[in-house]
């Protein structure tokens, strides 16, 4: 970026705005809770066998249906979740609800099923035969049911490593069709949702997450895109296979992004308009112009190196929660590794008070944008600290002790975390041994 090192962003008052998280959390318990409360009021006696399989199974359908709405709920990115609660926080919510929603589906199916066929003294197959083809919507919901089981196959850890993130990404859309296939079967066969009650509540539900992931995923980024004209401006490699792309836009001081946050990039250009990938703002947000520093890991980010001046650009977001109104401390530390460092670097320009940044790469060709790092350390005063590996490949020590001895004061820092998921675990670890507690740890990873 031109335009050196400029104060952009306020100071902000040493008390973290507290997450929201906990009451969310609370809320979406309270959820599950009125949902099994429609199959109590409605249950009546449970008798044998055939009466247990068969409500437990609808209990099973309640939560189901239930979870698939705050799947879709939490894929909104609703600002108050992304840039609040957190992204990774959300995304691992998103994760354990995807588990809940698949392990419930399957409860359902096959209580309901062994119930049916305890009733009517026929087999689990003739059953399942019957009910698919000749009950209502059954063809539409065993498509969802199909979608869905797909949709959590390759959300799998050990199957998402194996797909690239274009590939995930496309899939796990299909979500959307998977829940509007099973709504339908929801409210015609759900023996729960037949009273006007309890059915305005279900169609509320549903219409509200609908209404949330319209705005916030359509209109939002038409609105966002129509005003701010984002085009890329120029492209420069910072080391081997990292590269900036400076973003040229309308009052994008209007947008709202800060240091530390991300946006979702759609370059259109060939292969690239199809698919939506995060990245951090290695820069502050300027009034006119955005930086993103991307690493090549996969076809989109490596793809990024040969987008030309004047390609257009659709974003959508800022995300994100690592920024400075988490600052607790007059004093902090950021930790990176690897590219991790790009939105450490916005927030090593920003953030207020005295600031150190630990940056782990593994040679000295490796530290992207270790140029800037240096002139802003002089700039603010901070301290920049290199962690690489010795002459003879040996990993740098970032164990606890080192840690307290290279930031003397640690536990009453303030410290920003940001890197690959396994750096980020071990470092973690390290900063909790060294006293650091844990209400200080402001991380962004989707792994930890």
């Amino acid at each position: 970026m031109t335009a050196l090192y400029e104060r952009t962003t306020p100071a902000v008052p040493l008390a973290a705005r507290r997450s929201p998280a906990g009451p969310l959390l609370a809320l979406l318990w309270a959820g599950a809770a009125a949902a099994v409360a429609l199959w109590w009021l409605n249950a009546g006696s449970v008798v044998g066998t055939a009466g247990w399989l068969t409500n437990a199974g609808r209990i099973a359908g309640l939560l189901c249906g239930y979870a698939c709405a705050v799947l879709v709920g939490l894929m909104a990115r609703v600002p108050l979740l992304e840039c609040r609660v957190g992204s990774d926080r959300v995304a691992r919510w998103h994760a354990m609800a995807g588990r809940y929603t698949v392990c419930l589906l399957l409860a359902h199916i096959v209580l309901i099923l062994a119930g049916y066929a305890a009733q009517d003294g026929a087999s689990l197959l003739h059953e399942t035969t019957t009910v698919v083809l000749d009950y209502p919507e059954m063809l539409k919901a065993t498509a969802g049911t199909l979608i869905l089981l797909v949709v959590g196959v390759t959300s799998a850890r050990a199957v998402r490593r194996r797909v690239g993130h274009e590939f995930w990404y496309h899939v796990h859309l299909l979500t959307y069709a998977a829940v509007f296939l099973a709504f339908f079967h929801q409210v015609q066969l759900g023996s729960d949702l037949t009273a006007g009650p309890a059915r305005a509540a279900w169609y509320a539900l549903y219409l509200g997450v609908a209404a949330l992931v319209l705005w916030f995923r359509i209109l939002a980024p038409v609105r966002l895109n129509l005003r701010h004209r984002l085009r890329v401006e120029s492209v420069h490699q910072e080391a081997p296979g990292v590269w900036s792309v400076v973003v040229r836009g309308r009052a994008l001081d209007e947008l709202g992004a800060r240091a530390g946050q991300f946006l979702r990039w759609r370059f259109l250009t060939g292969g690239l308009r199809w698919t939506s990938t995060p990245y951090s703002l290695s820069a502050p947000p300027r009034p006119d112009r955005l930086r993103i520093t991307v690493k090549a890991l996969g076809d989109h980010s490596t793809a990024v190196a040969l987008l030309r001046p004047g390609t257009r650009v659709w974003a959508e977001g800022p995300y994100g929660a690592l920024t400075a109104e988490r600052r607790t401390a007059p004093r902090a530390v950021l930790i990176a590794g690897g590219v991790g460092v790009t939105p450490l670097r916005a927030l090593f320009e920003t953030l207020p008070g005295e600031v150190t940044l630990v940056y782990r790469a593994r040679t000295a060709q490796d530290l992207a944008l270790g140029g800037e790092l240096e002139a802003l350390a002089r700039w603010r005063g901070g301290r920049v600290r290199y962690a690489l590996n010795g002459p003879d490949g040996r990993r740098p020590d970032l164990s606890a002790g080192a840690l307290r001895a290279s930031v003397p004061g640690l536990a009453d820092h303030d410290v920003y975390l940001c890197g690959p998921p396994g750096f980020a675990r071990d470092v973690y670890a390290a900063l909790r041994a060294a006293g650091v507690p844990d209400r200080r740890i402001h991380h962004e990873s989707f792994e930890l």
